[in-house]
């Protein structure tokens, strides 16, 4: 049967209006699922590598260092911190001052070294407080990428080779020579007779060790010297008092008497002038500014400048030029120089 051509452009415009709306249907569900989908990208669960914990923070280039001493109960330790605080400013770092409470707190210079391992410091400058009982943990703190460079008491080479610590730059003076000079230049006013002490430091510190023997070798160029006795004040004040004590009340005729730093030295001088004796030549070690004034004064004879602030400043520099692959020299002794009423600054 023929369709009549007005039905067929009937059905053909039928068919084209359903086209045209299959279209327009398909069109909105896509903008609807497209919508959909968007919204879903927003609720997601951030991806797991922007979820992880934030990265530990990258090194700056300004680097650490921390200086390590035994106390800043002395005027030692105070010029040498000032030392390196004037290295810090010229140098632009940053610098931690951590100290034990005395010159005999081993165990807390220990610990203080444990504390900048975990913290991961850049170098550490140490004076230690013995020569042989930081090795261990600095040898811990080299194993932890951490560069150490040793001032004032030099760290003992043989047990430092024992345990494999690397080569470590020293800074420091001519302990030995130093002193030296002081208990020649007392021993150099005697002629009679007379018996001379020492007054040591902490035994078992190269330091110490050096200075007595330095005043040693000076008592045993003076034939009419004898050395009656030798005790260690651990480097306090109080000791030395009480040492002085101890020495004056076995041998009341001491006539020279020298002492392994100022502060001993001070302790010895306040025996002496409570007994109203002034006779005693006494030299100290340091040239602290209460011991310069003792010198003014007439009751020290000498003293020895061990600068100190020279030290603390070296040793920062050096903890800066190590950590910069800079190869530095493994030992590196700063001038003493002999104080007395005659060389007064």
């Amino acid at each position: 049967m023929t369709i009549p051509s007005k039905a067929l452009t009937l059905k053909q415009n039928y068919l084209l209006m359903c086209k045209e709306s299959l279209l327009i249907l398909l069109t909105l569900i896509a903008l609807i699922v497209g919508g959909c989908g968007e919204s879903v990208d927003k609720i997601q669960p951030i991806p797991q590598e922007s979820a992880s914990p934030a990265p530990a923070a990258q090194p700056t280039s300004t680097p650490t260092v921390a200086l390590v001493m035994k106390t800043l109960t002395n005027p030692f330790f105070i010029d040498m911190e000032k030392g390196a605080r004037e290295a810090k400013r010229e140098l632009g770092i940053e610098l931690q001052v951590r100290t034990a409470a005395q010159e005999t707190s081993i165990e807390q210079q220990i610990q203080i070294v444990e504390e900048l391992i975990h913290t991961k410091i850049d170098a550490i400058v140490i004076a230690p407080g013995d020569s042989l009982e930081l090795i261990p943990v600095l040898k811990k703190a080299q194993d932890a990428g951490i560069e150490v460079i040793n001032i004032d008491n030099r760290l003992d080479p043989e047990y430092s080779t024992r345990l494999h610590l690397r080569r470590i730059p020293f800074i420091s003076v001519d302990n030995e020579q130093g002193a030296y000079k002081a208990g020649k230049w007392i021993s150099d006013r005697v002629s009679a007779p007379t018996k001379a002490a020492i007054i040591e430091g902490i035994r078992g510190a190269a330091n110490a060790e050096a200075r007595r023997q330095g005043a040693l070798r000076a008592f045993a160029e003076n034939s009419a010297i004898t050395v009656v006795a030798s005790e260690t004040a651990h480097w306090k004040i109080d000791e030395g008092y009480q040492v002085a004590t101890k020495l004056f009340s076995t041998h009341p005729d001491i006539g020279v008497l020298f002492c392994a730093n100022d502060m001993m030295a001070l302790g010895a001088l306040k025996y002496l002038d409570e007994q109203g004796n002034n006779q005693v030549l006494v030299a100290g070690f340091d040239a602290l500014e209460p011991a310069l004034a003792a010198i003014r004064a007439g009751k020290l004879t000498a003293s020895v400048d061990q600068q100190a602030a020279q030290q603390g400043y070296l040793g920062v520099q050096y903890a800066v030029r190590a950590l910069a692959g800079e190869s530095l020299p493994q030992e590196t002794l700063i001038d003493t120089r002999l104080i007395t009423v005659d060389t007064l600054p």
